[in-house]
Protein backbone atom coordinates (compact mmCIF):
# COMPACT_ATOMS: atom_id res chain seq x y z
CA UNK A 1 0.00 0.00 0.00
CA UNK A 2 3.00 2.29 0.20
CA UNK A 3 3.31 2.30 -3.58
CA UNK A 4 2.07 5.35 -5.46
CA UNK A 5 0.08 2.93 -7.67
CA UNK A 6 -2.49 1.00 -5.64
CA UNK A 7 -3.48 -2.30 -7.25
CA UNK A 8 -6.24 -3.30 -4.83
CA UNK A 9 -8.96 -0.80 -3.95
CA UNK A 10 -12.28 -1.94 -2.38
CA UNK A 11 -13.91 1.00 -0.60
CA UNK A 12 -17.26 -0.84 -0.31
CA UNK A 13 -15.54 -3.60 1.71
CA UNK A 14 -15.92 -2.51 5.37
CA UNK A 15 -12.74 -4.26 6.53
CA UNK A 16 -10.65 -2.79 3.72
CA UNK A 17 -12.16 0.67 4.23
CA UNK A 18 -11.33 0.81 7.92
CA UNK A 19 -7.75 -0.25 7.29
CA UNK A 20 -6.08 0.98 5.15
CA UNK A 21 -8.66 2.46 2.77
CA UNK A 22 -10.02 5.40 4.76
CA UNK A 23 -6.59 6.85 5.63
CA UNK A 24 -5.38 6.67 2.01
CA UNK A 25 -8.61 8.17 0.65
CA UNK A 26 -8.52 11.06 3.10
CA UNK A 27 -4.86 11.82 2.38
CA UNK A 28 -5.62 12.07 -1.34
CA UNK A 29 -8.65 14.22 -0.61
CA UNK A 30 -6.72 16.71 1.55
CA UNK A 31 -3.99 17.10 -1.05
CA UNK A 32 -6.59 17.45 -3.81
CA UNK A 33 -8.47 20.28 -2.07
CA UNK A 34 -5.72 22.97 -2.04
CA UNK A 35 -4.79 22.06 -5.63
CA UNK A 36 -8.39 22.61 -6.68
CA UNK A 37 -8.59 25.82 -4.64
CA UNK A 38 -5.63 27.22 -6.58
CA UNK A 39 -7.26 26.15 -9.84
CA UNK A 40 -10.37 28.18 -9.00
CA UNK A 41 -8.18 31.13 -7.96
CA UNK A 42 -6.43 31.28 -11.33
CA UNK A 43 -9.71 30.63 -13.16
CA UNK A 44 -11.40 33.61 -11.53
CA UNK A 45 -8.54 36.07 -11.13
CA UNK A 46 -9.86 38.20 -14.01
CA UNK A 47 -13.19 38.74 -12.23
CA UNK A 48 -11.44 41.10 -9.82
CA UNK A 49 -8.41 42.21 -11.87
CA UNK A 50 -10.65 43.90 -14.47
CA UNK A 51 -12.05 46.28 -11.86
CA UNK A 52 -8.73 48.12 -11.57
CA UNK A 53 -7.53 48.09 -15.17
CA UNK A 54 -9.31 51.28 -16.35
CA UNK A 55 -7.77 53.25 -13.49
CA UNK A 56 -4.18 52.33 -14.41
CA UNK A 57 -4.45 53.27 -18.07
CA UNK A 58 -6.10 50.35 -19.87
CA UNK A 59 -8.67 51.77 -22.31
CA UNK A 60 -11.15 48.93 -22.54
CA UNK A 61 -14.93 49.27 -22.85
CA UNK A 62 -17.35 47.83 -20.29
CA UNK A 63 -18.29 45.08 -22.73
CA UNK A 64 -14.59 44.23 -23.28
CA UNK A 65 -14.12 43.95 -19.53
CA UNK A 66 -17.11 41.59 -19.31
CA UNK A 67 -15.48 39.54 -22.06
CA UNK A 68 -12.24 39.25 -20.04
CA UNK A 69 -14.25 38.08 -17.02
CA UNK A 70 -16.17 35.57 -19.16
CA UNK A 71 -13.43 34.08 -21.40
CA UNK A 72 -11.75 31.95 -18.68
CA UNK A 73 -15.05 30.14 -18.19
CA UNK A 74 -15.37 29.51 -21.93
CA UNK A 75 -11.94 27.90 -22.22
CA UNK A 76 -12.18 26.24 -18.80
CA UNK A 77 -15.48 24.59 -19.66
CA UNK A 78 -14.08 23.35 -22.97
CA UNK A 79 -10.93 21.97 -21.32
CA UNK A 80 -13.10 20.23 -18.73
CA UNK A 81 -14.55 18.07 -21.50
CA UNK A 82 -11.08 16.63 -22.12
CA UNK A 83 -9.94 16.72 -18.49
CA UNK A 84 -12.94 14.64 -17.43
CA UNK A 85 -11.42 11.59 -19.17
CA UNK A 86 -7.78 12.09 -18.11
CA UNK A 87 -7.70 10.45 -14.66
CA UNK A 88 -8.57 6.90 -15.84
CA UNK A 89 -6.03 7.29 -18.67
CA UNK A 90 -3.05 8.85 -16.85
CA UNK A 91 -3.81 8.29 -13.15
CA UNK A 92 -5.06 10.75 -10.53
CA UNK A 93 -1.66 11.52 -9.00
CA UNK A 94 0.11 12.25 -12.28
CA UNK A 95 -2.72 14.28 -13.73
CA UNK A 96 -3.29 16.34 -10.56
CA UNK A 97 0.41 17.26 -10.45
CA UNK A 98 0.58 18.11 -14.17
CA UNK A 99 -2.65 20.11 -14.26
CA UNK A 100 -1.69 22.05 -11.12
CA UNK A 101 1.74 22.90 -12.57
CA UNK A 102 0.04 24.26 -15.72
CA UNK A 103 -1.45 27.07 -13.60
CA UNK A 104 2.00 28.68 -13.56
CA UNK A 105 1.58 29.72 -17.21
CA UNK A 106 -1.37 32.13 -16.76
CA UNK A 107 -0.24 33.24 -13.28
CA UNK A 108 3.15 34.41 -14.54
CA UNK A 109 1.70 35.66 -17.83
CA UNK A 110 -0.83 37.92 -16.11
CA UNK A 111 1.84 39.26 -13.78
CA UNK A 112 3.96 40.32 -16.74
CA UNK A 113 1.21 41.63 -19.04
CA UNK A 114 -0.65 43.96 -16.65
CA UNK A 115 2.51 45.97 -15.99
CA UNK A 116 2.16 47.69 -19.38
CA UNK A 117 -1.10 49.57 -20.19
CA UNK A 118 -0.17 49.33 -23.87
CA UNK A 119 -0.47 45.54 -23.82
CA UNK A 120 -2.90 44.65 -26.59
CA UNK A 121 -6.42 43.51 -25.84
CA UNK A 122 -5.73 40.37 -27.89
CA UNK A 123 -2.89 39.47 -25.50
CA UNK A 124 -5.14 40.01 -22.49
CA UNK A 125 -7.89 37.91 -24.08
CA UNK A 126 -5.34 35.16 -24.74
CA UNK A 127 -4.25 35.20 -21.09
CA UNK A 128 -7.89 35.10 -20.01
CA UNK A 129 -8.34 31.98 -22.14
CA UNK A 130 -5.22 30.42 -20.59
CA UNK A 131 -6.80 30.85 -17.16
CA UNK A 132 -9.09 28.09 -18.36
CA UNK A 133 -6.33 25.69 -17.25
CA UNK A 134 -7.70 26.32 -13.77
CA UNK A 135 -11.27 25.71 -14.83
CA UNK A 136 -10.40 22.40 -16.46
CA UNK A 137 -8.95 20.97 -13.25
CA UNK A 138 -12.32 20.60 -11.57
CA UNK A 139 -13.52 17.76 -13.78
CA UNK A 140 -10.41 15.65 -13.30
CA UNK A 141 -10.24 16.39 -9.58
CA UNK A 142 -13.84 15.37 -8.91
CA UNK A 143 -13.56 12.26 -11.06
CA UNK A 144 -10.40 11.26 -9.20
CA UNK A 145 -11.82 11.70 -5.69
CA UNK A 146 -15.01 9.83 -6.62
CA UNK A 147 -12.93 6.64 -7.08
CA UNK A 148 -11.54 6.73 -3.53
CA UNK A 149 -14.72 6.79 -1.42
CA UNK A 150 -17.59 4.35 -0.82
CA UNK A 151 -21.11 5.26 -1.91
CA UNK A 152 -22.17 6.19 1.64
CA UNK A 153 -19.43 8.85 1.87
CA UNK A 154 -19.19 10.02 -1.75
CA UNK A 155 -21.56 12.95 -1.32
CA UNK A 156 -19.65 14.34 1.66
CA UNK A 157 -16.21 13.74 0.10
CA UNK A 158 -17.13 15.29 -3.24
CA UNK A 159 -18.83 18.15 -1.41
CA UNK A 160 -15.67 18.85 0.60
CA UNK A 161 -13.41 18.64 -2.45
CA UNK A 162 -15.60 20.88 -4.55
CA UNK A 163 -16.81 23.17 -1.77
CA UNK A 164 -13.39 23.95 -0.32
CA UNK A 165 -12.03 24.09 -3.86
CA UNK A 166 -14.74 26.60 -4.76
CA UNK A 167 -13.43 28.74 -1.90
CA UNK A 168 -10.74 29.76 -4.35
CA UNK A 169 -13.24 32.12 -5.97
CA UNK A 170 -13.81 33.92 -2.68
CA UNK A 171 -10.11 33.81 -1.79
CA UNK A 172 -9.06 35.51 -5.03
CA UNK A 173 -11.73 38.20 -4.69
CA UNK A 174 -10.63 38.88 -1.11
CA UNK A 175 -6.85 38.60 -1.46
CA UNK A 176 -6.20 40.34 -4.78
CA UNK A 177 -7.58 43.77 -3.72
CA UNK A 178 -5.17 43.61 -0.76
CA UNK A 179 -1.97 42.33 -2.41
CA UNK A 180 -2.18 44.73 -5.35
CA UNK A 181 -1.78 47.62 -2.89
CA UNK A 182 1.52 46.22 -1.56
CA UNK A 183 4.99 45.76 -3.04
CA UNK A 184 4.97 42.12 -1.93
CA UNK A 185 7.95 41.01 -4.03
CA UNK A 186 9.96 44.23 -3.93
CA UNK A 187 12.09 44.89 -7.00
CA UNK A 188 11.55 41.30 -8.20
CA UNK A 189 7.85 41.97 -8.70
CA UNK A 190 8.27 44.98 -11.00
CA UNK A 191 7.51 48.67 -10.69
CA UNK A 192 4.14 49.89 -9.35
CA UNK A 193 1.47 51.41 -11.60
CA UNK A 194 -0.15 54.76 -10.90
CA UNK A 195 -3.84 54.32 -10.04
CA UNK A 196 -5.91 57.43 -10.80
CA UNK A 197 -9.61 58.04 -10.14
CA UNK A 198 -10.75 61.65 -10.07
CA UNK A 199 -8.54 63.55 -7.67
CA UNK A 200 -7.28 60.36 -5.99
CA UNK A 201 -3.85 58.99 -6.99
CA UNK A 202 -2.02 55.99 -5.47
CA UNK A 203 0.44 53.23 -6.29
CA UNK A 204 -0.75 49.76 -7.31
CA UNK A 205 0.99 46.48 -8.12
CA UNK A 206 -1.67 44.77 -10.28
CA UNK A 207 0.93 42.17 -11.30
CA UNK A 208 0.59 40.67 -7.82
CA UNK A 209 -2.82 39.38 -8.90
CA UNK A 210 -0.86 36.70 -10.78
CA UNK A 211 2.54 36.53 -9.08
CA UNK A 212 1.26 35.99 -5.52
CA UNK A 213 -0.04 32.50 -6.36
CA UNK A 214 3.17 31.15 -7.94
CA UNK A 215 4.83 29.79 -4.72
CA UNK A 216 1.60 28.06 -3.67
CA UNK A 217 1.18 26.45 -7.09
CA UNK A 218 4.72 25.04 -6.89
CA UNK A 219 4.14 23.62 -3.39
CA UNK A 220 0.79 22.08 -4.36
CA UNK A 221 2.30 20.46 -7.45
CA UNK A 222 5.03 18.83 -5.35
CA UNK A 223 2.49 17.66 -2.74
CA UNK A 224 0.36 16.01 -5.44
CA UNK A 225 3.33 14.31 -7.09
CA UNK A 226 4.82 12.88 -3.90
CA UNK A 227 1.72 12.46 -1.72
CA UNK A 228 -1.15 11.22 -3.89
CA UNK A 229 -1.88 7.81 -5.42
CA UNK A 230 -2.93 6.32 -8.74
CA UNK A 231 -5.59 3.58 -8.59
CA UNK A 232 -5.07 0.67 -10.96
CA UNK A 233 -8.79 -0.15 -10.73
CA UNK A 234 -9.67 3.30 -12.04
CA UNK A 235 -7.86 2.73 -15.33
CA UNK A 236 -10.03 2.98 -18.40
CA UNK A 237 -9.57 4.00 -22.01
CA UNK A 238 -11.43 6.86 -23.63
CA UNK A 239 -13.49 4.30 -25.54
CA UNK A 240 -14.56 2.68 -22.25
CA UNK A 241 -15.67 6.04 -20.88
CA UNK A 242 -17.30 7.28 -24.09
CA UNK A 243 -20.34 5.12 -23.36
CA UNK A 244 -21.66 8.04 -21.27
CA UNK A 245 -22.52 9.94 -24.45
CA UNK A 246 -25.19 7.31 -25.09
CA UNK A 247 -26.67 7.73 -21.60
CA UNK A 248 -29.73 9.96 -21.39
CA UNK A 249 -29.08 10.66 -17.73
CA UNK A 250 -25.63 12.03 -18.51
CA UNK A 251 -27.21 14.80 -20.58
CA UNK A 252 -29.99 15.43 -18.07
CA UNK A 253 -27.48 15.87 -15.24
CA UNK A 254 -25.41 18.18 -17.45
CA UNK A 255 -28.47 20.41 -17.80
CA UNK A 256 -29.08 20.44 -14.05
CA UNK A 257 -25.44 21.15 -13.30
CA UNK A 258 -25.50 24.18 -15.56
CA UNK A 259 -28.24 25.43 -13.24
CA UNK A 260 -26.23 24.84 -10.07
CA UNK A 261 -22.50 25.07 -10.71
CA UNK A 262 -22.94 27.11 -13.89
CA UNK A 263 -24.86 29.65 -11.85
CA UNK A 264 -22.26 29.64 -9.08
CA UNK A 265 -19.28 30.28 -11.33
CA UNK A 266 -21.21 32.64 -13.62
CA UNK A 267 -22.52 34.75 -10.77
CA UNK A 268 -19.02 34.84 -9.25
CA UNK A 269 -17.40 35.94 -12.52
CA UNK A 270 -19.95 38.66 -13.24
CA UNK A 271 -20.76 39.86 -9.72
CA UNK A 272 -17.98 42.48 -9.32
CA UNK A 273 -18.75 44.19 -12.62
CA UNK A 274 -22.51 43.87 -12.02
CA UNK A 275 -22.23 45.65 -8.66
CA UNK A 276 -19.96 48.31 -10.13
CA UNK A 277 -22.40 48.97 -13.01
CA UNK A 278 -25.69 48.88 -11.09
CA UNK A 279 -24.51 50.58 -7.88
CA UNK A 280 -21.62 52.89 -8.90
CA UNK A 281 -21.47 54.39 -5.40
CA UNK A 282 -20.47 50.97 -3.95
CA UNK A 283 -16.89 49.65 -3.89
CA UNK A 284 -17.34 46.06 -5.16
CA UNK A 285 -14.08 44.78 -3.66
CA UNK A 286 -15.48 45.22 -0.15
CA UNK A 287 -18.43 42.90 -0.73
CA UNK A 288 -18.20 40.58 -3.73
CA UNK A 289 -16.04 37.88 -2.11
CA UNK A 290 -18.84 37.11 0.35
CA UNK A 291 -21.00 35.58 -2.39
CA UNK A 292 -18.56 32.89 -3.55
CA UNK A 293 -17.57 32.31 0.08
CA UNK A 294 -21.15 31.49 1.04
CA UNK A 295 -21.57 29.30 -2.05
CA UNK A 296 -18.38 27.36 -1.42
CA UNK A 297 -19.17 26.76 2.26
CA UNK A 298 -22.69 25.64 1.36
CA UNK A 299 -21.51 22.96 -1.07
CA UNK A 300 -20.46 20.39 1.57
CA UNK A 301 -23.82 21.02 3.24
CA UNK A 302 -25.53 20.05 -0.01
CA UNK A 303 -23.52 16.83 -0.15
CA UNK A 304 -24.25 16.03 3.49
CA UNK A 305 -27.99 16.74 3.16
CA UNK A 306 -28.11 14.58 0.05
CA UNK A 307 -26.46 11.66 1.85
CA UNK A 308 -29.19 11.98 4.51
CA UNK A 309 -32.41 12.68 2.58
CA UNK A 310 -31.61 12.16 -1.10
CA UNK A 311 -30.03 14.37 -3.72
CA UNK A 312 -33.10 14.83 -5.91
CA UNK A 313 -35.21 16.27 -3.07
CA UNK A 314 -32.48 18.75 -2.18
CA UNK A 315 -31.99 19.74 -5.83
CA UNK A 316 -35.73 20.30 -6.32
CA UNK A 317 -35.92 22.61 -3.33
CA UNK A 318 -32.84 24.49 -4.50
CA UNK A 319 -34.24 25.33 -7.93
CA UNK A 320 -37.58 26.44 -6.49
CA UNK A 321 -35.84 28.84 -4.12
CA UNK A 322 -33.47 30.07 -6.85
CA UNK A 323 -36.46 31.19 -8.92
CA UNK A 324 -37.76 33.12 -5.91
CA UNK A 325 -34.33 34.67 -5.22
CA UNK A 326 -33.91 35.95 -8.80
CA UNK A 327 -37.33 37.60 -8.56
CA UNK A 328 -36.00 39.16 -5.36
CA UNK A 329 -32.93 40.52 -7.17
CA UNK A 330 -35.21 42.11 -9.77
CA UNK A 331 -37.14 43.93 -7.06
CA UNK A 332 -34.02 45.58 -5.63
CA UNK A 333 -32.30 46.60 -8.88
CA UNK A 334 -32.21 50.30 -9.91
CA UNK A 335 -34.17 51.03 -13.10
CA UNK A 336 -33.28 53.87 -15.41
CA UNK A 337 -30.62 54.92 -12.94
CA UNK A 338 -33.29 55.46 -10.27
CA UNK A 339 -34.18 53.61 -7.10
CA UNK A 340 -32.55 50.34 -6.18
CA UNK A 341 -31.55 49.01 -2.82
CA UNK A 342 -28.05 47.57 -2.51
CA UNK A 343 -28.70 45.85 0.81
CA UNK A 344 -31.67 43.94 -0.59
CA UNK A 345 -29.85 43.21 -3.85
CA UNK A 346 -26.83 41.90 -1.97
CA UNK A 347 -28.96 39.77 0.38
CA UNK A 348 -30.76 38.14 -2.56
CA UNK A 349 -27.47 37.36 -4.25
CA UNK A 350 -26.10 35.84 -1.06
CA UNK A 351 -29.17 33.58 -1.05
CA UNK A 352 -28.49 32.67 -4.69
CA UNK A 353 -24.86 31.84 -3.97
CA UNK A 354 -25.84 29.68 -0.98
CA UNK A 355 -28.44 27.84 -3.05
CA UNK A 356 -26.01 27.20 -5.91
CA UNK A 357 -23.54 25.75 -3.40
CA UNK A 358 -26.13 23.39 -1.90
CA UNK A 359 -27.28 22.44 -5.40
CA UNK A 360 -23.71 21.74 -6.49
CA UNK A 361 -23.41 19.22 -3.69
CA UNK A 362 -26.79 17.60 -4.28
CA UNK A 363 -26.46 17.19 -8.06
CA UNK A 364 -23.04 15.62 -7.67
CA UNK A 365 -24.48 13.18 -5.15
CA UNK A 366 -27.22 12.27 -7.63
CA UNK A 367 -24.82 11.12 -10.34
CA UNK A 368 -23.23 8.10 -8.53
CA UNK A 369 -26.64 7.10 -7.17
CA UNK A 370 -28.27 7.23 -10.63
CA UNK A 371 -25.63 5.16 -12.38
CA UNK A 372 -25.34 2.60 -9.58
CA UNK A 373 -29.10 2.03 -9.80
CA UNK A 374 -29.03 1.75 -13.60
CA UNK A 375 -26.12 -0.71 -13.68
CA UNK A 376 -27.60 -2.91 -10.95
CA UNK A 377 -30.87 -3.02 -12.91
CA UNK A 378 -28.99 -4.17 -16.02
CA UNK A 379 -26.84 -6.72 -14.18
CA UNK A 380 -27.68 -10.41 -13.85
CA UNK A 381 -28.49 -11.84 -10.39
CA UNK A 382 -25.60 -12.99 -8.21
CA UNK A 383 -22.94 -11.39 -6.07
CA UNK A 384 -20.24 -11.48 -8.77
CA UNK A 385 -22.48 -9.78 -11.36
CA UNK A 386 -23.61 -7.15 -8.88
CA UNK A 387 -20.02 -6.46 -7.83
CA UNK A 388 -18.99 -6.03 -11.46
CA UNK A 389 -22.00 -3.74 -12.03
CA UNK A 390 -20.95 -1.58 -9.08
CA UNK A 391 -17.40 -1.26 -10.48
CA UNK A 392 -18.74 -0.30 -13.93
CA UNK A 393 -21.11 2.20 -12.32
CA UNK A 394 -18.23 3.82 -10.43
CA UNK A 395 -16.17 4.31 -13.60
CA UNK A 396 -19.15 5.57 -15.59
CA UNK A 397 -20.28 7.93 -12.82
CA UNK A 398 -16.76 9.36 -12.56
CA UNK A 399 -16.81 10.14 -16.29
CA UNK A 400 -20.26 11.72 -15.96
CA UNK A 401 -19.12 13.80 -12.97
CA UNK A 402 -16.26 15.12 -15.02
CA UNK A 403 -18.26 15.71 -18.19
CA UNK A 404 -21.24 17.34 -16.43
CA UNK A 405 -18.73 19.55 -14.62
CA UNK A 406 -17.41 20.57 -18.03
CA UNK A 407 -20.80 21.41 -19.48
CA UNK A 408 -21.93 23.15 -16.29
CA UNK A 409 -18.90 25.42 -16.40
CA UNK A 410 -20.20 27.11 -19.56
CA UNK A 411 -22.52 28.98 -17.20
CA UNK A 412 -19.43 30.92 -16.14
CA UNK A 413 -19.26 32.31 -19.66
CA UNK A 414 -22.94 32.79 -20.43
CA UNK A 415 -23.97 34.59 -17.24
CA UNK A 416 -21.48 37.50 -17.37
CA UNK A 417 -21.88 37.67 -21.15
CA UNK A 418 -25.66 37.76 -20.70
CA UNK A 419 -25.27 40.78 -18.42
CA UNK A 420 -23.14 42.56 -21.01
CA UNK A 421 -25.51 41.71 -23.88
CA UNK A 422 -28.61 42.66 -21.90
CA UNK A 423 -27.07 46.03 -20.98
CA UNK A 424 -26.02 46.67 -24.59
CA UNK A 425 -29.46 45.83 -26.00
CA UNK A 426 -31.86 47.07 -23.31
CA UNK A 427 -29.83 49.32 -21.03
CA UNK A 428 -30.25 47.01 -18.02
CA UNK A 429 -29.80 43.43 -16.80
CA UNK A 430 -33.48 42.59 -16.29
CA UNK A 431 -33.73 40.58 -19.53
CA UNK A 432 -30.80 38.39 -18.50
CA UNK A 433 -32.36 37.71 -15.09
CA UNK A 434 -35.72 36.72 -16.60
CA UNK A 435 -33.85 34.30 -18.87
CA UNK A 436 -32.23 32.76 -15.78
CA UNK A 437 -35.67 32.28 -14.20
CA UNK A 438 -36.94 30.45 -17.30
CA UNK A 439 -33.92 28.17 -17.22
CA UNK A 440 -34.37 27.32 -13.52
CA UNK A 441 -38.01 26.42 -14.17
CA UNK A 442 -36.84 23.96 -16.85
CA UNK A 443 -34.45 22.42 -14.29
CA UNK A 444 -37.33 22.07 -11.82
CA UNK A 445 -39.37 20.18 -14.39
CA UNK A 446 -36.53 17.84 -15.46
CA UNK A 447 -35.36 17.00 -11.94
CA UNK A 448 -38.92 16.58 -10.69
CA UNK A 449 -39.96 14.24 -13.50
CA UNK A 450 -36.92 11.98 -13.71
CA UNK A 451 -35.59 11.92 -10.14
CA UNK A 452 -37.67 13.62 -7.44
CA UNK A 453 -41.31 12.55 -7.93
CA UNK A 454 -42.82 9.50 -6.25
CA UNK A 455 -42.62 7.20 -9.29
CA UNK A 456 -39.59 8.77 -10.92
CA UNK A 457 -37.57 6.83 -13.48
CA UNK A 458 -34.49 6.82 -11.23
CA UNK A 459 -35.33 8.03 -7.72
CA UNK A 460 -32.24 9.25 -5.91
Amino acid sequence: MSSRVITRWEPENPDFWQSPGKAIARRNLWISIPALTLAFIIWQVWSVAVLNMPNIGFRYSENQLFWLAALPALSGATLRIFYSFMVPIFGGRKWTALSTASLLIPAIGIGLAVQDPNTSYATMAGLALLCGFGGGNFSSSMANISFFFPKAEKGTALGLNAGLGNLGVSVVQFVVPIVITLGVFGALGGEPQTWVKGAVTKHMWLQNAGFVWVPFIVLSTLAAWFGMNDLASAKASFADQAVIFKRKHNWLMCWLYIGTFGSFIGFAAGFPLLVKGQFPQIDPSKYVFFGPLVGALARPVGGWLSDKIGGAKVTQTVFFLMVAAVFGVLQFLPHGGQGGNFQGFFAMFLCLFALTGIGNGSTFMQVPAIFLTLHKRMAKPGDAAQKHAAADATKEAAAVLGFSGAIGAYGGFFIPKSYGTSIALTGGVDAALYAFIAFYVSCLLINGWYYARKHAEVPC
